[in-house]
């Protein structure tokens, strides 16, 4: 790709309108099978026989996806973005196809991850190809529409595999995949420029074996311990372990190698280091939190699977309302620094909110709750890579834009696992507490099929203590995540201010001496 210092599009508009229509394609496909399968996993099961492996369909997409990206980002960087993502797009397809066919548990895990692989490139390229094709001050614009996708696919995941799964069959939320798969790579092929800045390269082997092994590793502990395992088991500390070992292993690598997958330099950015730390910080609150809301709709409040990802429009809306209006104004010369300052003060309070529910909370109070916990993510999310990459040398967009990302889901991987085992452990005292202080003794409740059509079947006043341990132990967990977004806010502090550059390729006076101090 060639392009004028002046340039602030390297292609015309009407061309670029169509790139970032395929772009969101992907990225809404990649965003979407993170979620989509939550609510087909029972069916799945059933039609599998494989109910031991289930936790393994979410974690092979989620650790696939996860650790590929600081590859997907780095090969970018160094062989041209559009092969990449067109690459990534028929992995992802042929993931999906050979999911939907898939015979057995074991297969559905294997392609899951290969799907996950696809998933993780789509998530990193298109953010990167924005960064190739349009200068930090104007891509607000469109990145906007990024971070609204993400939010929107969060609901709509849920939902569109509840609505499958009941109307087809649950390998149509694999097939679904095709067509708009098959959408975003023809016009991806004819609208993606090609890359004329190729460079000589040597690709860093051993930095790619240890970052996989490192954080598969540290991703599988946080996945399954405290839930396939117990945290003290050999398989939970020597996975823990091999993580830790191979992480340090890694960053040894690194510092050595003529072309690293996660170049040191980037750690000593300011922006970069900042905004990493925010971007973990922050998916360890949310996501670890949220994870909850659909358990507390259907079992507190008794709604279905359905209804329960229909709640969950309202945060929807405020995740993509904030995060297009954040990138209009960004485009618009406004400085990025107070809107992640802002948004994780916003996250916090709404978490707070979430904290005070009880059995007898409204609905219209919970949308209002949604719609305010939603705003702060979506004031939050898409501009950090922004600000990334605007602060970045061009030969290291894909690995920044990657590394962004990365380190959010890691937060989010380590939310959902430590919040997951608070609640696993909670839960049985507060049952028992509320069941003694119903006269209720030895009840033998099985504490994991607390399915609303269970309920159903047990006595009023043993469902109404289930149903307020429930809600006692999840309101806990959004009491923790408060402390984890007070501390996202005050690590949104330290985000630097660098002036949004004007042009796609920055002279070496764009990127301030300043961004390259460490944080510390």
């Amino acid at each position: 790709m060639s392009t004028s210092p002046e340039a602030t599009s390297l292609v015309p508009k009407s061309r670029l309108y169509g790139i970032v229509f395929a772009l969101m394609l992907g990225m809404l496909l990649a965003a979407l099978d993170g979620s989509i399968v939550s609510t087909a996993l029972p069916t799945i099961v059933g039609d599998l026989h494989g109910a031991n492996h289930l936790s393994w369909v979410v974690v092979a997409y989620l650790l696939a996806s996860t650790v590929s990206t600081p590859l997907w980002g780095k090969f970018g960087d160094l062989h041209g973005r559009k092969l990449y993502f067109i690459a990534a797009i028929i992995v992802f397809l042929v993931g999906s196809v050979l999911c939907g066919v898939a015979g057995n548990m074991t297969a559905l895990i294997l392609f899951r991850a290969l799907q996950g692989l696809g998933g993780g490139g789509l998530m990193v390229g298109a953010q990167a190809v924005m960064a190739d094709l349009v200068s930090p001050a104007e891509r607000g614009r469109y990145s906007g529409f990024f971070g609204g996708v993400w939010g929107a696919s969060t609901v709509l995941g849920p939902l569109l595999g509840g609505f499958l799964v009941d109307s087809l069959s649950w390998r149509w939320i694999f097939y679904v995949n095709l067509p708009l798969g098959a959408l975003a790579l023809v016009m991806c092929v004819i609208l993606l420029p090609h890359s004329t800045n190729r460079r000589e390269h040597v690709i860093d082997w051993a930095g790619v074996v240890t970052l996989l092994i490192g954080s598969s590793a540290l991703v599988l502990f946080t996945s399954l311990g405290g839930n396939s395992f117990a945290w003290l088991s050999p398989w939970s500390v020597g996975l823990a372990v091999t993580g830790v070992l191979f992480t340090v292993a890694f960053f040894a690598v690194e510092r050595r190698s003529a072309e690293p997958i996660l170049p040191p330099s980037l750690f000593r950015n300011r922006v970069f280091s900042s905004a990493s730390a925010i971007g973990f910080v922050t998916g360890f609150a949310m996501f670890g939190s949220t994870t909850f809301l659909p358990l507390f709709f259907q079992i507190v409040d008794h709604a279905s699977p359905t209804d329960s990802g229909l709640r969950l429009v309202p945060m929807m809306a405020g995740v993509f309302v904030c995060s297009v209006t954040v990138g209009q104004l960004v485009a618009k010369g406004w400085k990025y620094r107070p809107f992640p300052i802002a948004g994780t003060a916003i996250m916090t309070g709404g978490l707070a909110l979430f904290a005070t529910m009880t059995p007898a909370t409204s609905a219209t109070a919970v949308s209002l709750y949604m719609i305010i916990l939603g705003s702060g993510m979506g004031l939050v999310m898409q501009v950090l890579v922004t600000s990334v990459q605007n602060a970045v040398p061009m030969q290291d967009i894909g690995a920044a834009t990657a590394g962004a990302n990365f380190f959010r889901s890691m937060g989010g991987s380590f939310g959902t696992a430590v919040f997951g085992a608070l609640y696993s452990n909670e839960l049985p005292s507060a049952l028992a507490r509320n069941l003694a202080a119903r006269g209720i003794h030895g009840h033998g409740i099985p504490l994991d099929n607390w399915s609303p059509k269970f309920l159903l079947s047990l006595p009023t006043n043993v469902v109404d203590a289930i149903v307020h341990a429930v809600s006692d132990t999840i309101d806990h967990i959004f009491v923790w995540s408060i402390v984890v977004g007070v501390i996202a806010f005050v690590v949104s502090l330290t985000l630097p201010e660098v002036a949004m550059r004007r042009t796609i390729h920055p002279t070496a006076d764009e990127i301030p001496m300043s961004n390259a101090e460490s944080i510390l």
